[in-house]
């Protein structure tokens, strides 16, 4: 089974990736907040999109031994999270990423990887 944040953030943006998920950013929250080690945040181009990058990260985490996530938002799949603990997953339809905007609330949190430094 995978503990390591750091692997589950890996395999969990590979995945995103692969999916053409938008705008991958890591938040390192671990210093921050006691809420988990890592948010991982994109934004996808429609719901069928973003239920595709959170099955994609979903299955790939649990075939490299993640445990089953806790699920939130796949009803109207406009915000979906995937919690693994110590990794937060957020898919976002892009207007609602910008309404949210949980990078600038997390402000204090170092940026680890966005679409800049990719």
């Amino acid at each position: 089974m995978i503990n390591e944040p750091d692997v589950l953030v890996q395999l969990a943006v590979e995945s995103a990736e692969g999916k053409k998920a938008l705008d991958i950013t890591v938040l390192n929250i671990g210093e921050v907040s006691v809420v988990a080690d890592y948010f991982i945040i994109c934004s996808s181009r429609s719901q069928v999109h973003a239920r595709a990058i959170a099955d994609a990260i979903e299955e790939h985490l649990q075939q490299h031994g993640a445990g089953q996530p806790r699920r939130e938002g796949f009803k109207t799949a406009q915000w979906l999270l995937l919690d693994f603990g110590s990794v937060v997953i957020h898919i976002f339809q892009e207007e609602q990423r910008r309404f949210y905007n949980l990078e600038h609330l997390w402000g204090d949190a170092q940026i680890v990887k966005t679409p800049a430094n990719m």
